[in-house]
């Protein structure tokens, strides 16, 4: 696993951490469309924790038919993204800098939870070829009732933006798959092709709802 060269890449978007902020639909930012999609994918304490898990070790993607490659991981002692932070009105109230560092976690099985600041490429066969697109996790999502990541994109992926995976549990204890995402075609060559972008992008978003239903 290399180090270093793949951390120091920036990524190819402003607005890090907007995802989570609660007005994304209405006032996404400027130049980018955003997507939301949520769905229901079981009940109970253990079904939230389980999913969680699933969700921290990139299972969304690989059930979705995803390739996943770690490209970098931040030293305990280097420094991870701090995205914006917004109060409940969608106002931004912290802008987004640098500075904590990455606290090592795994699941019960010993697989290495996803941390602030890992790189990886996602590899999908779209268009009828191989795309790669990396990415870099700009923000872990940790509440009681609401746990995920946010990934922004890197030079390389056929978007430029943010895509977050949250799992939710509300008070009638029901577990929920929240995706949302802002993007707009990253070069000249892809926005030629950018209703096809956006096609996949529902049919992903469909693919990444199905990975968690069920278990």
């Amino acid at each position: 696993m290399s180090r270093g060269h793949q951390h120091r890449t920036a990524l190819t978007y402003g607005a890090v951490g907007a995802t989570q902020a609660s007005d994304l639909m209405t006032y996404p930012p400027e130049g980018f469309v955003p997507t939301e999609s949520r769905a229901r994918i079981g009940h109970g304490d253990q079904r939230f924790e389980t999913a969680v898990m699933q969700a921290l070790t990139w299972q969304i993607q690989e059930r979705s038919g995803m390739g996943v490659h770690v490209e970098d991981t931040p030293e305990d002692d280097e420094v991870r993204y701090n995205p914006v932070t917004f109060d409940e009105q969608g106002v931004p109230i912290a802008p987004a800098s640098i500075g904590t560092p990455r606290v090592e976690k795994t699941s019960p099985d010993g697989t290495p939870l996803i941390t602030a600041g890992t790189t990886a490429t996602l590899t999908m066969h779209a268009f009828g070829q191989t795309v790669q697109a990396p990415v870099r996790v700009v923000a872990i999502i940790d509440e009681r009732d609401r746990k995920g990541f946010a990934y922004g994109t890197l030079d390389g992926h056929p978007l430029s933006g943010e895509e977050s995976f949250v799992v939710e549990r509300t008070p009638d204890g029901s577990v929920w798959l929240q995706v949302r995402q802002f993007s707009q075609p990253a070069s000249r060559k892809w926005r030629f092709v950018a209703p096809l972008l956006r096609r996949q992008q529902r049919v992903m978003a469909e693919k990444y709802l199905a990975a968690l239903r069920g278990d």
